[in-house]
């Protein structure tokens, strides 16, 4: 299992982002398949609830964490919100974000394919920068239940360890 890369980012233009917990970015971490990846992420406890693409203006959920995994294709994906970090995903990457982290996509290619998944019970909504809104939604953040389990690693995988699940 590979070990995640990891980047925590403070709130940035109306992104809450979480304050505690880090973005966990697998490489290579899953078969490229939509279908193997669905598979994998569910035996692990997530719900795969979508495929499409990543929208192209920065969001958020407040409510959920989410897993993004690249079933096809490739993209520049900006994490963290205007003042964050900007990662390139190619198919068998997976990125686990923790609720508040924004993301947008800024490039892919025509083939692109991303599921997405989230734990058990966690339902997200999709939510814009609103500097006027950082504190009632880090208080929102804040009460999130973390996942029993790694959607990647299982209950042994990083975001175990690394989020103290």
């Amino acid at each position: 299992m590979p070990e995640p890369q990891t980047r925590l980012f403070p709130p940035s233009h109306g992104v809450p982002n979480n304050p505690s917990l880090p973005v966990l970015i697998y490489k290579g971490a899953l078969p490229a398949d939509a279908g193997a990846m669905e598979a994998h992420i569910g035996a692990n406890g997530w719900d795969c609830r979508w495929r499409d693409g990543i929208f192209d203006f920065h969001h958020f959920h407040s409510t959920a964490h989410e897993a993004l995994a690249i079933a096809r294709g490739h993209a520049r994906v900006r994490l963290g919100g205007e003042d964050g970090a900007e990662v390139a995903l190619h198919a068998g990457d997976v990125l686990v974000l923790p609720a508040g982290t924004g993301h947008m996509c800024l490039e892919a290619s025509d083939d692109f394919l991303v599921v997405g998944a989230y734990p058990p019970g966690q339902d997200y909504e999709i939510e814009k920068p609103d500097e006027a809104l950082t504190d009632r939604r880090l208080a929102t953040i804040a009460r999130v239940p973390l996942p029993s389990a790694d959607p990647v690693g299982g209950r042994s995988g990083a975001l175990v360890r690394l989020w103290k699940a």
